[in-house]
Formats: structure tokens, sequence, C-alpha cells
């Protein structure tokens, strides 16, 4: 086993720790982190450039499940999370996660990087900049909306190879819910999402002659095995820093590390 294999294993483990804490801090599974980190590190690995952002996309979705599962129970033992919305999106994300799947191989690997990067930069604007009259409503709407919103997010996140925190963040808050409310509730999401994303990669990518060994479609099951017990044993304690923080400096804290992500993933366009 070669020094740089060691090198970048132990630097994909790193990964796994920050992805998984701040799954549990911000709700968001940790695709967030993990996708600029696996687009660095395919490379090295041998993965070719045409296949490198699906790639990515694909393993971090497949993190995102147990990740996602460790994140929501810790939350839950803190009484946060909105099970009954969770409940009316079961059908209407993986929906919404299914029907991006079928398009998603026809999808270039820049159209991924623009999505992921101008989403982003909603989402921390409305973070770092929020206001009291910039609410929609004080409460969720009803049945239609909210299921629209489902489909929006399961299909928005399979193309950002996200667990959909970002995104649900953005709408419960919109709408009169706390932060630590959305935050709990978007480690949930990330479970309907991650099933039909994971899922919908593998056949994506499946047959395709540019895929390396310990591939399966297009998740990379060497960097999800290096990376996924990392993330599982940090969730909780990101989860456990969420609830001691005051809803405002969580807010912030959160459009901060968007604008970080955003940063970095222009560093290697440009690059």
């Amino acid at each position: 086993m070669s020094s740089e294999f060691i090198f970048l294993a132990l630097g994909l483990a790193a990964a796994g720790v920050v992805s998984g804490f701040l799954a549990g801090l911000f709700g968001i599974g940790g695709g967030a982190i993990l996708v600029p980190v696996l687009m660095t590190a395919f490379p090295l690995l041998g993965v070719a450039p045409e296949i490198t952002a699906h790639m990515a996309i694909g393993t971090s979705l497949a993190i995102i499940l147990p990740t996602a599962f460790r994140s929501y129970k810790a939350h839950r033992m803190k009484g946060a999370g909105n099970a009954e919305l969770l409940r009316h999106w079961q059908i209407w994300v993986p929906f919404g996660v299914i029907c991006a799947s079928l398009v998603v191989r026809y999808v270039s690997g820049d159209v991924l990087r623009v999505v992921f990067a101008v989403v982003a930069l909603l989402m921390a604007l409305k973070m770092l900049f929020n206001k009291a009259h910039w609410k929609v409503a004080d409460e969720l709407p009803g049945a239609p909306v909210t299921n629209g919103v489902g489909f929006g997010i399961g299909f928005l996140s399979t193309f950002m190879g996200i667990g959909g925190g970002n995104l649900n963040t953005l709408f419960m808050t919109s709408f009169g819910q706390s932060i630590h409310q959305a935050v709990a509730t978007s480690a949930g999401l990330g479970i309907l999402i991650a099933v039909p994303a994971t899922l919908g990669y593998v056949y994506a990518g499946w047959g395709n002659p540019l895929l390396p060994y310990w591939a399966l479609g297009y998740v990379n099951l060497l960097a999800a095995a290096l990376i996924v017990p990392f993330s599982m044993l940090a969730a909780p304690l990101g989860a456990r820093l969420a609830h001691s923080m005051q809803p405002r400096r969580l807010e912030v804290a959160f459009g901060l590390f968007l604008l970080l992500v955003i940063a970095r993933m222009a560093a290697d366009v440009v690059a």
C-alpha cells in the first residue's frame, strides 16, 4: 500500500468527521462538504474527468443515508424535528428524486456545479441577512404547496448531491419555523432522499466503460467505506452543539458555511 493512498485515506476519513459533524449541526446530510472533497480526491484515484462530478454526487448521496439516520436520531432525542411534515413527504420527496435520476445521466458535470452554486448562494443570503419581514407566513402552507415543495427538494437535491437540508431549512424558516426545528427536520429528510437517489445514481452509471474498480454505477464503494464510519460517529456531536446555540447564531453559522462551500467550488472551476 503506497504512502499516497494512505494519505488520501486519512484525508477522506477526516472529511467524514467534518461532514458528519456538519450534518448534525446543520441537518445537511454532509453532501455540501463531501462533494467538493470527493471531486478533488477522485482524480487521484484515477477516476476519469468525464464522470468525476457524477461520481462525487452519487457517492455523497450514498454516504448521506447512515449519516442522516444518526443525525436525525440525535435531534429527536432533543425533542426537535417535524415528523408530520416528513410523513407528508414520504412519497413526494422520493418521487422528485426518481424523476431527477432519470435525467441526470444526460446532464454535464458543469451544469451540476452551477446548480449547486446558485442554490447554495441563495440559501446563504437568506441565512446571513434574514429579516423578520422576509417570512412568507407564520406557519407552513397546506398540502398542495407542501407536497410540491417536497417534490422540488427531492429533484434539486439529486442534482446537487445533498440531503435536502439546505433547501428544507430555507423553506421552513421562510414559513416561520425555528432554525432548530428546520435543522432537525432536515436531518430526517436526508433519509427520504438518500435511498432512491443512491439507487438512481447506481442506475445512471451502470455499464459506463469509464467506471473504475470499486464502483457500483456512480457510487464509489471504496470512498464510502472510508468515510461512513467517521461521519456516523461525528453526527451526534454536531447535533448536540446545534441545540446549545442561539437561533440567530446558528443561522449565521449556516450562511457562512455555505459561502465557504461556494468559494471552494469556484476555486475548482477556475483551476
